[in-house]
């Protein structure tokens, strides 16, 4: 029954996070006035909730052989692709992550943030929207045996 509900919250993340990031690029491409920008914080925070929920369960089952030993994993290519898709989105958001964690401060102090890099960060969002596809994919194949040595 872990194992099932890992799997749950983990799927759930999906849909949370791929909602999230893709609300982030519409609010980041949109009018950036004081609303614009809290719904662009707001879907960044669920983004965030998303990549701790898929982080979180992600180590549990790999680390705690719920469901599969984690030799299936660490010897699996498709797995060792899913990573590097992963470590992939974490690279693309280090910009986004050092820019609204400002715009928050700013935000909080009452003064308005410069937006100028919203409209790379949105393209990096849809971008990372894509990746987390690809990341469905090879999950997808995964589970059905591809990759195993």
């Amino acid at each position: 029954m872990l194992g099932a509900s890992l799997a749950a919250v983990h799927l759930v993340a999906l849909g949370i996070g791929l909602g999230a990031v893709w609300a982030r690029a519409a609010a980041l491409r949109g009018t950036l006035d004081g609303p614009g920008i809290r719904r662009a914080l707001a879907a960044d925070a669920w983004w965030g909730v998303a990549a701790a929920l898929w982080l979180a369960t992600g180590l549990w089952r790999l680390l705690a052989g719920v469901e599969k030993p984690t030799g299936y994993y660490l010897g699996n290519h498709v797995f060792w692709g899913k990573m590097a898709l992963f470590l992939l989105i974490l690279v693309l958001e280090l910009r986004p992550i050092a820019v609204l964690t400002r715009w928050r401060r700013d935000v909080g102090q009452g003064r308005v943030p410069e937006t100028g890099a919203a409209r790379a960060m949105a393209a990096s969002s849809r971008v990372q929207a894509a990746l987390v596809a690809a990341m469905v994919l090879a999950a997808t194949v995964m589970a059905r045996g591809y990759g195993a040595p």
